[in-house]
C-alpha cells in the first residue's frame, strides 16, 4: 500500500516537466502585464473601468488552465484513438463558421462575437491527427499513394476551408507545421517540396484575389529597400522598437499603443514589449521560446512511442511557428499576418489552444518520466522475475 501511494505521488507531482511549465507561466505572466498595459486606457474610455478587457483575458486564462490541467493528467496516447473524430468535428466547425460565423471586415472566422475561432483549433487538430496517422504501422510516408496523396488531400481540405474565411496566416501556420511533421516522419523530400510549393502557389493565387493581401505583399516588397514604403502597421511597430531602445521606456509607458499602433493587444503586442521593456525585454521573450523549443524537442526524443515523438515535435514546432511569424512581422521580415503571439496576445481561442497543446507536451513528458521512474523500474524487474519463476516451474 505504501508503495502504491509513493508511486501515485510520483505520478502526479514529480513527473511534471518543470522547464516547460516555468516557460509557459513566465510567458503568460508577461502576457497579463502587457495586455493590461495595452488595454487599460481603451477599457476605461469604452467601459468606465480600466480592467474590463483585462478581466476578459483572465476569464480566458482560467478556461485555458482548466484545459491544461485535464490534458496534462490524461495519458496522451488516448488521443490517438480519437484523432479521426476530432478531425471530423473540426472540419464541421470550419464549414459551419463559413455559413453561420460572425462577419467582421469581410471575413467569417469566429463564433460568439469572436470568442471562438475554429481556425485556431484546427491548427492543433492537424498536429494531433498527423501524429496519429504518420505513426501508424500501416502508413508508408515515402509512398505516393499511401503517403503523399492522403497528406495532400488533408492539407487541401483544411487549407481550403481556412482560406475561404479568409485567413491566410492560419493557413500558412498549418502548412508549415504539417510540412515539418511530414518531413520528420520520413517523407520523401521531393514529395514534400512539391506539396508545399503547390500550397504556396495556391495561397499566392488566393492572396491576389484579396485586396488587403495584395496591399500587404506589395508594401512588404517595397519596404525591403525602404522602410518608409512599407505598410503603416509595420512602420509603427518599428517606431515602437526605436522608442524603446535597449532598456525600454518602462512598463505601461508605451506611446505607440495609444492609437498609432494597430491592435497593440493582439498582433502588435511584441512591438509594445519592445517599446516598454526594450531590446533586452524582447530578447528575454525570444529566449523563453528558444528554451521551449529545445525542451519540447528533448521531450519528443525521449517519448515512448512514435505517436508521442510526433505529437511532442508537432506541438513544439506549431507554437514556435506562430511565435516566429508574429515576431517576424513586427520586424518586417515577412509580410503582415494576423498571427497572435502564443501565451501573450489577447484572444481566448489562441490562449486556450496553445495551453492545451502545451498540456499534451507535458503529458508526453509525464508518461515517459513515469515509465523510467525508479518505482516503475522496480515493478518491471519484479514482473520479469515473476515471469522467469513461472517459466522455470
Amino acid at each position: 500500500m505504501e508503495n502504491m501511494r509513493s508511486e501515485r505521488r510520483f505520478t502526479f507531482f514529480s513527473t511534471i516537466d518543470v522547464p516547460i511549465l516555468v516557460v509557459m507561466l513566465l510567458l503568460i505572466a508577461i502576457g497579463c502585464l502587457m495586455i493590461y498595459s495595452t488595454t487599460f486606457d481603451w477599457s476605461y474610455q469604452d467601459f468606465g473601468s480600466d480592467t474590463v478587457i483585462f478581466m476578459q483575458h483572465v476569464r480566458n486564462l482560467f478556461v485555458g488552465i482548466g484545459a491544461f490541467v485535464v490534458l496534462s493528467v490524461v495519458d496522451y496516447r488516448v488521443w490517438k484513438r480519437f484523432a479521426i473524430p476530432i478531425l471530423l468535428i473540426t472540419i464541421a466547425t470550419l464549414i459551419a463558421v463559413l455559413l453561420f460565423g460572425d462577419g467582421v471586415w469581410g471575413a467569417r472566422r469566429s463564433f460568439l462575437n469572436g470568442s471562438y475561432q475554429p481556425g485556431e483549433v484546427a491548427e492543433l487538430t492537424v498536429v494531433i491527427y498527423l501524429a496519429a496517422w504518420l505513426s501508424s504501422k500501416n502508413t508508408r510516408v515515402g509512398s505516393v499513394i499511401n503517403g503523399l496523396l492522403p497528406f495532400a488531400v488533408l492539407l487541401g481540405i483544411i487549407g481550403a476551408l481556412v482560406l475561404l474565411q479568409p485567413d491566410l496566416s492560419t493557413a500558412a501556420t498549418i502548412f508549415v507545421t504539417a510540412g515539418m511533421m511530414f518531413f520528420l516522419a520520413g517523407a520523401n523530400v521531393t514529395h514534400l517540396i512539391s506539396v508545399l510549393a503547390l500550397m504556396g502557389v495556391s495561397g499566392y493565387v488566393v492572396s491576389q484575389r484579396l485586396n488587403y493581401a495584395q496591399g500587404r505583399i506589395g508594401s512588404y516588397i517595397a519596404g525591403l529597400t525602404d522602410l518608409t514604403q512599407t505598410n503603416y502597421h509595420t512602420q509603427q511597430a518599428i517606431i515602437a522598437f526605436m522608442n524603446g531602445g535597449w532598456t525600454g521606456r518602462g512598463l505601461g509607458q508605451s506611446l505607440q499603443k495609444f492609437g498609432a499602433l494597430p491592435t497593440p493587444h493582439t498582433d502588435s503586442i511584441f512591438a509594445v514589449i519592445g517599446e516598454e521593456l526594450g531590446v533586452l525585454g524582447a530578447a528575454f521573450v525570444i529566449l523563453l521560446f528558444v528554451i521551449l523549443v529545445i525542451r519540447g524537442l528533448q521531450i519528443a526524443r525521449r517519448a515512448l512511442d512514435p505517436f508521442g515523438t510526433l505529437l511532442a515535435s508537432g506541438v513544439t514546432l506549431w507554437i514556435i511557428t506562430k511565435a516566429l511569424l508574429n515576431i517576424a512581422v513586427m520586424l518586417n521580415l515577412v509580410p503582415s499576418t494576423g498571427v497572435a503571439l502564443p501565451f501573450i496576445s489577447f484572444g481566448g481561442s489562441s490562449l486556450v489552444t496553445v495551453m492545451a497543446g502545451t498540456a499534451l507536451l507535458i503529458s508526453v513528458a509525464r508518461v515517459s518520466a513515469l515509465q523510467y521512474s525508479p518505482e516503475r523500474k522496480k515493478a518491471n524487474a519484479r514482473d520479469d522475475r515473476s515471469r522467469g519463476d513461472g517459466r522455470s516451474r
